[in-house]
């Protein structure tokens, strides 16, 4: 089983100031030559800090994220599942989980990224400043990953869950085939389901926690399924190649 999350705008500060970005401390080796291109392009927008504030559509209290980007390579390092902050992360809450959760995770959760590609739970990577839909002088991030993220996640075995929001989905679209599903966040209002939005970050946190707790790697939707209705959490069959989560 795969695990696929969105990242977050807003990044944890701080790290192991006795590390850096590195290119072999990261998962899926097959999207470095990506990687590269992505790195050298925001370097060269981030030293014009007036264009890079454009670029990234930041407001002049977030000038500081142009610096993030500026010393991207020289920066401390955290384990990506602890980097990213937001809603969806603070109701993962992966500081607290015990060491098993946390290699469960590393093993089966990757996190999207537009300026790494995909990332595994425990990939050092630094604070960084970019979005699905930024503009990199010379680069389309569509054009970048989607043709190698869609082939890491083509060789994933086994279920491929995705959580990602539909921006970072179109950065590497998820294998067409039963094996891989779509989680949408839904309320039911007696019998009539809508997509929610603020709790839809939230309701995917809680169930990534309880899907590392249970470390349990399902081969298929219907063992994915099972377990969610033994843990009394309502996650159901949706529009084709879809599961509805009912918060």
């Amino acid at each position: 089983m795969l695990i696929l999350l969105p990242p977050s705008e807003t990044k944890r500060d701080g790290g192991d100031a006795t590390a850096r970005l590195t290119q072999r401390a990261l998962g899926f080796p097959a999207l470095a030559p990506a990687r590269r291109v992505a790195l050298a392009a925001l370097e060269e927008l981030s030293r014009d800090p007036e264009s890079a504030m454009r670029a990234l559509k930041l407001g002049p209290k977030l000038a500081h994220e142009v610096e993030r980007n500026r010393r991207i390579r020289r920066a401390p390092v955290l384990p990506a599942i602890d980097r990213y902050d937001g809603v969806l992360y603070d109701a993962l809450d992966a500081a607290s989980l015990p060491p098993a959760a946390r290699a469960f995770a590393h093993e089966h959760l990757a996190i999207a990224s537009a300026l790494f590609g995909l990332t595994r739970a425990l990939d050092p990577i630094p604070a960084y400043r970019l979005s699905a839909d930024s503009r990199l002088p010379g680069v389309s991030l569509s054009r970048l990953w989607a043709e190698p993220v869609a082939a890491e996640l083509a060789s994933a075995r086994g279920l491929v869950l995705d959580l990602r929001s539909e921006a970072y989905s179109a950065l590497g679209p998820a294998p067409r085939h039963g094996a891989a599903v779509f989680v949408r966040v839904v309320s039911d209002d007696g019998g009539r389901r809508r997509a929610l939005n603020h709790f839809n970050k939230a309701g995917k946190g809680r169930l990534v926690r309880e899907l590392l707790l249970a470390g349990i790697d399902h081969p298929e939707v219907s063992s994915l399924l099972a377990w969610a209705r033994q843990a009394d959490i309502r996650l159901e069959p949706g529009a084709p190649g879809e599961l509805d989560l009912v918060v």
